[in-house]
């Protein structure tokens, strides 16, 4: 069974999830197997508020060259949950 902790990476802090807090909706990094219900349920228990509804993307990672080597490599692939509260808000700093 996996914890809260263990699915939630980390708030995503940036100027469009900013501006997305007057609307009750949270951006997190989550682990690329998660899916909607658990990280309904650990955004629950980890910040004691009602969750209304998670909409998850995932992101493929970008190619990335290594050193000045003709060899590519990759950044990982990671997936972004956006949580909208139905009460209450999410301290986050």
């Amino acid at each position: 069974m996996r914890t809260a902790f263990d699915l939630i990476i980390a708030p995503l802090v940036t100027e469009k999830s900013n501006g997305m807090v007057a609307e009750k909706k949270y951006a997190f990094k989550v682990k690329p197997d998660a899916g909607k219900i658990e990280i309904g349920r650990a955004i629950e228990e980890l910040f004691k508020v009602k969750v209304k509804s998670v909409n998850i993307m995932n992101y493929s990672g970008k190619p990335k060259r290594a050193g000045r080597s003709a060899i590519m490599g990759k950044r990982p692939d990671w997936k972004k949950a956006v949580v909208t509260l139905s009460e209450g808000s999410i301290e986050i700093i």
